[in-house]
């Protein structure tokens, strides 16, 4: 059996090497390749509410199933069937490594190397004009669109400025300096000596590259569709750098599954629905299937009728609820007076509220709750990719796409690939009537009004639509803010790292709070750490806030103005690496909508804090 080529992670293939993503291999450049081209057993992971998302995010018709399932994992059984993910090369394009010197007419010299496709190889090698065969590595460059499409650069045409150009001379890209300056990297044709700098393909909005012709090598190496824009116009290929940041940004949805009365009806139905039920005509078929010892065993202590009831539900596409994920969780877990869910080794979610007595009575004032989360179940599901840009989450965590359009993991999707984690957290609820009366507040008000001058203006500048992109609001960048200070008093205090806990920020009409929690595939996110870290959580928003009064960057970073052209923060106010961005895996908003100001007074004086200097 041949060695694959490479080992990921399950949790890294929905973040950073899913469907579309290009890798470095140590002697190739490869795209990973979509959902159908996995192989091997995938397990099946069960999460209606956030199936029922997937469903309507993808645009498919109510009621459409649309499964979850776990990556697949590599057997050691070399006897069992191939199990793993097909890759293609991408770029097609290489570089030989037979380094000379070109002299341009100015007199300056250049770095120069034979720019080669991939048929002029032989057996992977260059074979240059000595017939000595040089080594190749992937060509830097290829060129991408807004709706996710890649594919190679057409260099003969780009260095000829003519897409119908006969001439098919040896190509060489030549360099000066370290090579990271489009401005002197040039492509150079040998035999009309025709030459052109890189730097023509990075002018904004230009057609330089040509128009996209939608190709998408990660669904096959013929997989094309037609590319246009959101209003019908064509579009056209932009210069990407394939190991850069802004190659790939996995769209990802997650779910905190909670319990419900059906909990248990629908986990005896998980285990036997694939294999039997799903078959399952009437009442008389399920009689039967209760014969087979497995179905016998699942459905032990569950009526026919309650069973049918559920298989009906599946089939018709039912949804438990239309309320958003967060609405759900929030109101789940302020639901109940002391706890949710049942203390059980292997359940998914259990917490109980903690006593308040012990609270300072400024602090009593603002929150109206602390929960323990002991015990929690977190499902992630990818459903597309982006490049250049991120979807943007709105308060409510559903994706937004502004100026790039989600690319598809599959020809016709029936299921994405998501991943579970086990781990615990903290819930801070804070009060409602706490929370409108600090908004009616005139210098409330006038920050908020500078706050979103800025958005508007980040929004005006990147041509979006005002109904693409809505102003979060004050309350949730306040607690979005507190959450990010909180998380750094937290791993401060504690040793876990500020990358390992993560966020949920919940601004609606059902309440307000903060989720801090943390989870792994395994069960080691369920260690008590954050747990004993909500016992005393009182001391640790103290610590936060005062982390939060005094920035190293200060007074520049209090004093910031959201609408400042000057500086390409439109969506922060006073916020910086300094006191507020955080690792990017731990935000739910890419490190946007922050302003300690909201949090706690500081320098710029703007009395526009929810928690009082007394604090």
């Amino acid at each position: 059996m041949k060695i694959p080529s490479g080992q990921i992670r399950q949790s890294q293939i929905l973040s950073t090497f899913g469907p579309g993503a290009m890798v470095d291999l140590p002697n190739d450049s490869i795209i990973i390749g979509g959902l159908n081209y996995w192989r091997g057993d995938k397990l099946r992971i069960y999460e209606e509410r956030l199936e029922e998302r997937v469903v309507a995010i993808l645009g498919l018709e109510p009621g459409s199933v649309v499964a979850l399932y776990a990556p697949p994992v590599d057997t050691q059984d070399p006897s069992a069937p191939r199990t793993g993910i097909t890759v293609f090369t991408f770029p097609t394009w290489f570089v030989a490594q037979d380094d000379g010197i070109w002299k341009a007419p100015s007199g300056k010299e250049y770095r120069t190397r034979p720019l080669i496709p991939s048929g002029s190889l032989v057996k992977g090698k260059y074979l240059n004009f000595e017939r000595k065969k040089k080594p190749v590595v992937p060509v830097r460059f290829v060129q991408a669109c807004a709706n996710g499409h890649i594919s190679d650069i057409n260099w003969s045409a780009f260095v000829h400025n003519n897409l119908d150009t006969r001439c098919r001379g040896l190509l060489w890209l030549d360099e000066s300096g370290s090579g990271n300056d489009f401005a002197e990297i040039f492509v150079r044709c040998e035999a009309c000596k025709a030459r052109r700098p890189l730097a023509d393909a990075t002018v904004p909005y230009s057609k330089v590259l040509g128009r996209c012709l939608g190709d998408r090598p990660w669904l096959g190496p013929a997989a094309k569709e037609l590319c246009v824009s959101k209003d019908d116009r064509p579009l056209y290929n932009r210069l990407l750098v394939r190991s850069a940041s802004n190659a790939y940004f996995a769209q990802v949805l997650s779910v905190i599954s909670l319990p419900d009365s059906d909990s248990q009806l629908r986990e005896a139905v998980n285990q036997v629905y694939e294999d039997f039920l799903q078959y399952v005509e009437d009442l008389n078929d399920i009689k039967n299937d209760r014969k087979k010892q497995k179905v016998r065993n699942a459905l032990e202590g569950l009526s026919d009728d309650a069973v049918w009831a559920e298989i009906q539900r599946r089939k018709e596409g039912v949804a438990n609820t239309r309320k958003s994920i967060k609405q759900v969780e929030i109101e789940t877990l302020l639901a109940s007076p002391d706890e949710v869910g049942e203390d059980v080794p292997e359940g998914d979610f259990y917490a109980r509220a903690r006593k308040l007595e012990e609270l300072n009575s400024l602090l009593a004032t603002r929150i109206e709750r602390i929960i323990l989360v002991h015990r929690l179940r977190e499902v992630i599901a990818q459903v597309g990719f982006t490049r250049f840009e991120a979807a943007m989450p709105d308060i409510e965590g559903e994706l937004v796409d502004i100026n790039v359009r989600r690319a598809a993991l599959d020809i016709d999707p029936t299921w994405v690939p998501a991943i579970e984690n086990r781990g615990e957290g903290v819930f801070i609820a804070f009060q409602k009537q706490a929370i409108d009366e600090w908004q009616k507040k005139p210098t409330v008000l006038k920050r908020g009004e500078e706050l979103q001058r800025g958005f508007e203006k980040w929004r005006n500048t990147r041509g979006i639509p005002q109904d693409k992109a809505k102003f979060p609001g004050l309350p949730y960048i306040m607690l979005h803010s507190l959450s990010h200070l909180l998380i750094t008093a937290v791993s401060l205090d504690c040793g876990y790292a500020a990358s390992a806990i993560r966020e949920r920020i919940y601004a609606g009409d059902s309440g307000y709070g903060i989720l801090l929690y943390t989870g792994t595939s395994g069960n080691d996110g369920t260690l008590g750490g954050l747990v004993q870290v909500g016992k005393r959580i009182e001391s640790l928003l103290m610590d936060a806030l005062e982390l939060g009064r005094l920035c190293s960057n200060d007074p520049v970073c209090a004093q910031h103005e959201p609408e400042s052209e000057a500086e390409d923060r439109l969506l922060h106010g006073s916020a910086c690496h300094g006191c507020l961005l955080i690792a990017e895996t731990s935000c739910e908003q890419r490190n946007d909508f922050l302003d300690r100001a909201l949090v706690v007074n500081t320098l710029s004086g703007n009395g526009a804090a929810f928690f009082p200097d007394e604090l």
